[in-house]
């Protein structure tokens, strides 16, 4: 257990984090800041401080969908810095894999679920080929931005600016 000294007061942190996570997913559940402050005999302007402290991004809810990224791990995290609620990014081998480990019906209906999902974010920010950005942007309604990687078909992958994806996300 770790535990600070704060005046004369002994804060057990494990029983903070415990403590904020319950708020959070109170509130996540769609209750208000004042009735989870009522439900847990604290001030409803604690809740606002705490979820200002916290936040990462206000908005619109954006998705970052790639293939086949050289830099994958880059993208990702720079995706959950930025706090992106959905993220799929892929390298040339993980793209194979995914097509290859389903059957055709298996493959259909996932991707089928995935564009589905899709259609919940504000926006989706799709890396990919010349074609692929047309019937995205079309299959989503126009709810996309494009970062081109190449013509299509591309057979390897390629190293994606993270400072491209950075300046969209600044702007949302």
């Amino acid at each position: 257990m770790e535990f600070y000294r704060v005046g004369d007061k002994v804060i057990n942190i494990k029983h903070l984090d415990k403590s904020i996570r319950k708020i959070l997913k109170m509130r996540q559940s769609g209750l208000s800041q004042s009735k989870v402050a009522e439900e847990l005999d604290m001030e409803r302007s604690f809740i606002s401080r705490l979820e200002s402290i916290g936040e990462v991004r206000k908005g619109n809810k954006i998705a970052l969908v790639g293939f086949p990224i050289e830099n994958k791990e880059d993208i990702i995290n720079l995706a959950k810095e930025y706090g992106l609620e959905y993220i799929l990014v892929m390298t040339e081998k993980e793209r194979w894999d995914f097509i290859q480990q389903k059957s055709g019906l298996e493959l259909f209906n996932k991707v089928i679920e995935i564009l589905v999902n899709l259609k919940d974010y504000d926006l989706t920010i799709f890396i990919g080929s010349d074609m692929r950005l047309d019937l995205i942007d079309k299959l989503l309604d126009g709810k996309t931005i494009g970062i081109e990687i190449g013509e299509s078909p591309i057979k390897k992958n390629k190293h994606v600016e993270p400072t491209e994806i950075e300046e969209i996300l600044r702007f949302f």
